[in-house]
């Protein structure tokens, strides 16, 4: 069984959650099936080798321009190509925009999975002729897939209820929860930070993460808690360049961050806080939950998600609700770690991922 997936920048190492994913995912499928030959068409500008292996999995370089609006879908094209060539029996491709080309490889002769990570149309970066490409995308991808796997279960029962006739090839899996490696020495000291001392949030500089939110609210609180920020812009815009002016004493910018760092990062923080607008499942909160880092979120669906306690809550886009809740003490947002890894653990999901994958190779 040959299986290309696509969709994705790159592993490992790679900003993002489609790519924290197939990273967890993907050597756990090869385990599973080591018969399995799985191959990552990742786009070339993000990974520093034409091709390599990573824990069983080939990693192959695609062409693909470095540009937020054209990257997804010409990679996306050259890896069915790639895939068609390399007599791959299947690709799986990751979210809506790619799944726009889902015809073209049913067309080809390949079986498609689609993974919908999240309804991307809904990102505040993206204009209305985007937004239309990626409803489109939603649309192609749930119709001309052999599969469907939703990321999160709200989801999951909106895709079912909004495209019926696909309502039985659509199944609900989860991103996990992951064990990140053991952290460097060093990391709070670099960035400036007492352990304990902090707040933290993880993320893409991007409008739809509601970082602007958090600052606004750090400083509305007079919280004597620095804020700290891990994440970078994969495409520099004017909203990256205008959170980055907002850097001070109290607010750090640590940039993008490896898994060892990250750990270190939620280990010794205070509190993490995701103020998104938008999100699939999240991988950043379900990493603070492996570390049993206190959480607060913002509303939307997708944070609900993960079943916390009404109290780990804000109305998202609520700066004042979101100031209050940061004078609470952080022990009101204590979630219990052993609980996280068992409800999203990353074996069973890569178990249930092969299973569709014999299913639709079947």
């Amino acid at each position: 069984m040959k299986i290309a997936v696509t969709g994705l920048r790159g592993i490992p190492g790679v900003m993002g959650g489609v790519e924290t994913h197939c990273e967890e995912m993907l050597p756990r499928v090869k385990h599973i099936a080591p018969d399995a030959e799985i191959m990552v068409f990742a786009r070339a500008p993000y990974v520093s080798e034409p091709r390599y292996a990573y824990r069983g999995v080939e990693v192959i370089a695609v062409a693909s321009p470095r540009s937020v609006s054209l990257e997804a879908i010409v990679s996306t094209f050259n890896a069915i190509l790639a895939a068609r060539r390399a007599g791959a029996d299947m690709i799986h491709i990751h979210a809506i925009g790619p799944a726009l080309l889902a015809p073209m490889a049913r067309l080809l002769g390949l079986r498609v999975v689609v993974t919908h990570h999240g309804e991307d149309y809904n990102r505040a970066k993206w204009g209305r002729f985007a937004r239309t490409m990626l409803k489109l995308g939603e649309r192609f991808g749930t119709g001309w897939a052999n599969q469907v796997i939703a990321v999160s279960p709200s989801l999951a029962e909106r895709l079912r209820v909004k495209f019926p006739a696909a309502a039985r090839r659509i199944a609900y899996i989860p991103n996990g929860a992951p064990e990140l490696p053991a952290g460097a020495q060093g990391t709070l000291a670099r960035l400036g930070v007492e352990p304990q001392g902090y707040l933290l949030a993880v993320g893409r500089l991007v409008p739809e993460k509601g970082l602007h939110d958090l600052i606004e609210a750090h400083a509305m609180s007079n919280d004597p808690r620095k804020l700290v920020i891990a994440g970078g812009a994969d495409h520099a815009s004017p909203y990256s360049r205008a959170l980055l002016d907002r850097a001070s004493e109290r607010v750090v910018f640590a940039g993008l961050q490896d898994r060892a760092n990250l750990r270190v990062l939620y280990e010794n923080a205070s509190l993490f806080v995701m103020p998104s607008y938008h999100e699939g499942l999240p991988i950043a909160a379900l990493e603070a939950a492996s570390c049993a880092t206190p959480m607060l979120l913002s509303g939307i669906q997708p944070n609900r998600d993960l079943g916390l306690a009404p109290a780990h809550y804000f109305p998202v886009g609520d700066v004042a609700a979101l100031a209050a809740a940061l004078a609470r003490p952080a022990g009101d947002f204590a979630v219990d770690a052993a609980s996280f890894r068992e409800r999203f653990n990353w074996d069973a999901i890569a178990l249930s991922t092969s299973q569709v994958y014999r299913a639709v190779a079947a």
